[in-house]
């Protein structure tokens, strides 16, 4: 960025480990409905189960049922899918976040989720009213990180990729955005939130501390 003034008139934020975090020990709480020493596999085949409701296609609450029978699990699918609303979002996160719109940038939500948790974070908890704008992998039917997930945000924003930040902290969806011409940068909660105001004000996005 040396050298090359930037004007971001747009910043898109990723969910999960961005703005909100877990609340419990995820993989730690699923390995206890298998037995012992399988909850790698347990966690792999979930997420795999997953991964055709994120761009909308199938049931994720169907999906959860049909692991646990093929795993031979007693437990109930509404106890494993229960893990799935145990996050918090971070209010110094949320705050940053609406100091930047009040400036007049844009702020956007731009997460891979399923209908399930898609309800609990917009209908229940209405994330809505904190963006301008929210785009849920299942409600696009498209998923980080294809290229096509950040063009079909770019259209729906109508901001120029070079106008706009993407924060992930996922490196393959960074990468993603950057081979579209996005500004795209890592960032972790685990790295704490000094780390996030310190990326914004790279981009002459000043927070308060």
């Amino acid at each position: 960025m040396a050298g090359m003034p930037l004007t971001i008139e747009a910043v898109l934020f990723d969910a999960d480990g961005v703005i909100q975090r877990p609340t419990v020990d995820w993989r730690a709480a699923l390995s206890s409905f298998v037995p012992a020493g399988s909850a790698d596999e347990f966690v792999l085949d979930l997420m795999k189960s997953e991964r055709p409701s994120l761009v909308g296609k199938g049931d994720f609450e169907e999906a959860v049922v049909e692991v646990l029978a093929r795993w031979g699990s007693s437990a109930q699918a509404a106890s494993v899918l229960d893990l799935w609303r145990r996050f918090e979002a971070v209010p110094t996160v949320v705050e940053w976040i609406q100091e930047l719109r009040a400036r007049g940038v844009g702020c956007h939500l731009a997460t891979n989720q399923q209908a399930y948790r898609r309800a609990i974070m917009h209908d229940e908890r209405h994330y809505g009213d904190w963006f301008d704008q929210t785009f849920y992998s299942c409600d696009l039917g498209l998923a980080k990180p294809d290229p096509a997930y950040f063009r079909a945000i770019l259209t729906a924003i109508d901001r120029p990729a070079s106008s706009v930040l993407f924060i992930d902290d996922n490196a393959a969806n960074v990468d993603s955005a950057r081979s579209v011409g996005l500004h795209a940068e890592i960032y972790d909660l685990v790295d704490g939130t000094d780390a996030l105001r310190a990326l914004l004000e790279r981009y002459g996005l000043a927070v308060s501390a």
